[in-house]
C-alpha cells in the first residue's frame, strides 16, 4: 500500500542576511510563525504528516516556541535534525565549516523521518499559498514516476528590500521542466527585473519567468539518488569551496533531468509569494497575514486548544 504523501520543512538555515532565526519570528496575532502557516494550508489541502529539520543549536529556542504550539495541531509533526557531522562513514567535513551542506542534504538527514513515502518539500521561511499545497498533494496521491514543482510567476515573488535567489525555469510544451538555473541577486528594475551576472552586466528578466521557489515534490526513489550522489559531492565538489559549497536540490533536480532519471511536472501557483528573506521584509509578511486572516482565510489562532 502507497503511503500518503508527507510535507517537509527546511528549517535549519540560520538566514544570515534576515539577521537571527527567521524560522520562528512571529508574524502572526499570536505569535505563529510563517511555517505555522505552512502547515495549516498543507493541512487543509490533505497532508497529515509534517517533518520538520532543524539544527541541534536551535532545538531548545525551537521547541519552546514553535514545537509548543504546534503540540496542538491536528498535523501530525516528525523532527529531523540537520548536522555536519551527518556525512557518510569515511567522510569529514572541513574545519571550521559552519554553513549547512545544503537542502538536499537536510532530505538525506530527514530520510529516516520521511519513511518512504512520497514527500513534498518547502523552505520554513517562504509563503506558498493554499493553492500551491493542493496542487501538490493531488499530484502526489496519484503520482506515477514523475517529480513534481510549483512555478511562480516572478513578479510574484520579489523582495522591496534588495535582490533574492530563484530558480529560472524553463518549461516544454507538455509542462515539463527542461532546465533549472539557480539566479542569485535578482532585483526589480524598471517594468521588469534583472539578474547580476559574473562579469559585473545584467541579463533583463521579465516579471512572468516562470520561477521556483523550493517548492518539489519526490517519490521515494529520490532519497536514494541522493544517497548515492552525496559521496561524489563530498569528494569533488566540497574541496573546491570548502566552507560555502552545498549539496542543492535544484542541482540533483538538474543532474537527474540530465541523465534522463527523472520527469518533473510543474504546477503553477498564481498566489502571491512572500517571506522574510531580510528584517524589512518582516511589516509586509506580518500585514499580508492580516489582511487574510481579516478575509476568512485563516482562524484568528491558527492552533486553539
Amino acid at each position: 500500500m502507497t503511503k500518503k504523501p508527507v510535507l517537509v520543512i527546511m528549517a535549519a538555515g540560520m538566514g544570515s542576511r534576515y539577521g537571527g532565526l527567521k524560522q520562528i519570528d512571529p508574524v502572526g496575532r499570536h505569535g505563529e510563525a510563517i511555517l505555522d502557516y505552512s502547515l495549516y494550508d498543507a493541512y487543509q489541502a490533505g497532508f497529515e504528516t509534517a517533518v520538520i529539520i532543524i539544527k541541534e543549536a536551535i532545538r531548545e529556542d525551537f521547541m519552546s516556541t514553535v514545537g509548543k504550539r504546534l503540540e496542538h495541531a491536528p498535523i501530525q509533526i516528525r523532527y529531523a535534525f540537520q548536522e555536519l557531522s551527518y556525512v557518510p562513514e569515511g567522510y569529514c567535513v572541513p574545519d571550521q565549516r559552519v554553513k549547512p551542506l545544503g537542502t538536499a542534504h537536510a532530505i538525506v538527514c530527514a530520510a529516516d523521518a520521511i519513511d518512504g513515502a512520497p514527500f513534498a518539500v518547502i523552505n520554513a521561511d517562504d509563503y506558498y499559498g493554499r493553492t500551491a499545497f493542493c496542487a501538490m498533494y493531488q499530484a502526489l496521491c496519484n503520482a506515477g514516476s514523475d517529480y513534481y514543482m510549483v512555478g511562480y510567476l516572478l513578479k510574484n515573488t520579489l523582495s522591496e528590500h534588495g535582490g533574492v535567489s530563484r530558480g529560472i525555469c524553463q518549461v516544454d510544451d507538455k509542462g515539463y521542466l527542461e532546465s533549472l538555473v539557480e539566479g542569485i541577486g535578482i532585483e526589480a528594475y524598471g517594468d521588469g527585473a534583472r539578474l547580476p551576472l559574473e562579469d559585473g552586466s545584467w541579463q533583463e528578466l521579465s516579471l512572468d519567468t516562470l520561477v521556483s521557489m523550493n517548492l518539489f515534490g519526490f517519490t521515494p526513489s529520490f532519497i536514494t539518488e541522493l544517497k548515492n550522489q552525496f559521496p561524489h559531492f563530498l569528494s569533488c565538489e566540497l574541496p573546491q569551496n570548502p566552507q560555502k559549497a552545498e549539496f542543492f536540490l535544484p542541482g540533483e533536480v538538474n543532474r537527474l533531468m540530465a541523465e534522463g532519471k527523472a520527469k518533473v511536472r510543474v504546477l503553477s501557483s498564481t498566489d502571491k509569494w512572500f517571506g522574510v528573506t531580510y528584517a524589512g521584509d518582516k511589516p509586509l509578511v506580518t500585514a499580508a497575514i492580516e489582511r487574510l486572516t481579516n478575509e476568512g482565510l485563516y482562524p484568528d489562532g491558527l492552533w486553539k486548544k
